[in-house]
């Protein structure tokens, strides 16, 4: 439960900075996506699952306070979380031009559904006005917040695992063995033949 408090109140800081002070100290009104930071950051350091329910929280908070659809951020920043969680298996702390380059291209994949969802199935076609004028350059300036950010988030999962780890509460990633073929067809369920290889794991794991 803390663990869930402790990343509630990160995405709620950043969501706060980015509305306030960023806006503030935006260049040719482009301003950081400091929630794309915290998304793309929690998706590979904690896998998955983590990083879709920090994009879905994010998301729904641009949704509550900007979106004219409720769900649209959401899913947005939900699909984005979860696949930087792919990424959790390679992720080490100490390496930084990783993060760095799953952060731009989170980013640069977010404005290009934003623009494909919101103005060119509208039929406004000027891609090329909203690829100098928006998307690059908050690209830039997010990149540019992102290495100190990124740093503080680091941070912040640490203490994260230290909590887990005094609590004695075991954080198992199962990202690498749930693929698509193990869903039923409602994509919620696991078919029966995925339970064996799932006790696998857990025995692996149990003997680490």
């Amino acid at each position: 439960m803390r663990r869930k408090i402790v990343l509630a109140i990160t995405i709620i800081v950043c969501f706060l900075l980015q509305c306030t002070v960023f806006k503030a100290l935006a260049i040719a009104s482009i301003s950081p996506n400091l929630l794309i930071v915290v998304v793309a950051s929690f998706g590979f350091m904690r896998g998955k699952k983590e990083g879709l329910f920090v994009g879905f929280f994010s998301g729904l908070l641009l949704d509550v306070m900007f979106g004219s659809v409720i769900g649209f951020y959401a899913l947005i920043y939900m699909y984005i979380g979860y696949m930087n969680g792919f990424f959790k298996r390679i992720f080490f702390p100490d390496e930084v031009k990783l993060p760095l380059a799953l952060i731009a291209v989170s980013d640069f994949f977010c404005n290009l559904l934003i623009y494909f969802s919101l103005f060119w199935f509208r039929g406004r076609f000027s891609f090329g006005y909203y690829l100098f004028h928006t998307i690059l350059p908050e690209l830039v300036y997010t990149m540019i917040v992102s290495v100190l950010l990124y740093f503080i988030l680091l941070k912040v999962n640490e203490k994260l695992e230290a909590m887990c780890e005094k609590k004695q509460i075991g954080y198992i990633d199962n990202s690498d063995i749930i693929e698509d073929e193990y869903y039923e067809e409602d994509g919620i369920h696991f078919k029966a033949n995925f339970y064996p290889i799932w006790a696998e794991k857990m025995a692996e794991v149990a003997t680490l």
